[in-house]
């Protein structure tokens, strides 16, 4: 079992933005959020992810990379470059992409992750989220509905949370997610299942993303130039499992429609419910219609297939078990599917 992940194999590819390839940077659909541009630098890691105390810097990346691998970190750290005299970050946050502000928060002690906006981009048919957390402030215009362009400063970067323990001024931070909504009726749904539980985000609670990598979003983006797809992108995730979901249609599916597959059976006899292939975040990055005819002899939430490989190398989501021969959903895995087809 590995404990700290493996280094993309897209470092290899790394492109440096430099002034003979600036335009490229330039072009890029998703750009950096700040100045800290050690990403594109040949060895720039420890200069661009900002570590937990006393670990190295591969546990400000994303996924099973902090608690020896059990424990998950939903988006990347990272690393001011700018300080005022007193030592606290300085560095002007901006919009990954072109969007619309669609969650502020600006209550530090209610979130560990501090002040922090959310964005929505619609690309490719797709509708993706982008966090910034840990925000020293954030643009007193900027609300619900707010539209922003690529680049254009949405805060500054800082050291907010309601974690025990302050995040001290030489690994302030910015932490940048990219999301997808799991269902926008989160917060009826946690009325529900939740019984009891605080939820002061309402549908911008955690449990209702689910992240994807910006780390190798960006690295592919540069490798790719001009023929980067996100769809492509978000349609090659690695599967970790497959399951068939018993429901003709549900929030993901609208919010999503580049990840269905077409079937011509399903078109032709009538859609009784989803084959859904899901990556090790729980991510459901094909979902494909299936007829009566083909899945007449499944119960709904069947698990159909394991990655046993990528399972072994993700400790931390734990959506599918071994039990007696056969693989289920954990807990985490039916609440996920719960709230997909609320």
């Amino acid at each position: 079992m590995r404990h700290i992940p493996l280094l993309p194999s897209l470092l290899l590819l790394l492109v440096v933005c430099s002034a003979e390839d600036a335009r490229l940077c330039a072009d890029d659909f998703f750009q950096l959020p700040t100045s800290n541009r050690s990403l594109f630098e040949p060895a720039g890691e420890p200069r661009f992810f900002a570590p937990t105390v006393g670990k190295p810097w591969a546990s400000g990346t994303f996924g099973c990379v902090r608690s020896s691998g059990h424990q998950l970190h939903e988006g990347i750290d990272i690393l001011r470059v700018q300080t005022d005299r007193r030592g606290e970050p300085t560095d002007p946050v901006m919009a990954v992409a072109d969007g619309v502000v669609t969650y502020v928060n600006t209550r530090s002690g209610l979130s560990n992750y501090g002040n922090y906006i959310v964005i929505r981009h619609s690309v490719d048919g797709l509708t993706l989220y982008s966090l910034y957390a840990h925000l020293a402030s954030i643009r007193s215009e900027l609300r619900p509905g707010s539209s922003v362009q690529s680049g254009q400063v949405i805060g500054i970067l800082g050291r907010s949370t309601n974690t025990r323990s302050a995040i001290g001024k030489d690994r302030a931070h910015l932490h940048l997610e990219f999301d997808f909504q799991i269902n926008p009726r989160y917060a009826e749904w946690h009325q529900i299942h939740r019984v009891g539980e605080r939820n002061d985000h309402g549908s911008w609670n955690g449990r209702n993303l689910i992240g994807l990598d910006p780390w190798n979003l960006f690295l592919t983006q540069r490798r790719s130039k001009a023929s980067f797809s996100l769809a492509r992108w978000v349609r090659g995730q690695t599967e970790l499992c497959r399951v068939f979901l018993k429901v003709k249609d549900f929030p993901w599916l609208r919010a999503n429609p580049s990840l269905i597959r077409p079937n011509p059976r399903a078109a032709k006899e009538g859609v009784v419910g989803y084959e859904l292939a899901l990556n090790f975040m729980g991510l459901p990055f094909e979902c494909t219609p299936r007829a009566a005819s083909e899945m007449k002899s499944l119960a709904p939430n069947q698990v159909l297939y394991v990655n046993e490989v990528e399972h072994g190398q993700h400790l931390c989501r734990k959506l599918v078990v071994r039990r007696g021969g056969r693989w289920e959903l954990t807990s985490t895995g039916t609440e996920l599917m719960s709230l997909l087809t609320f």
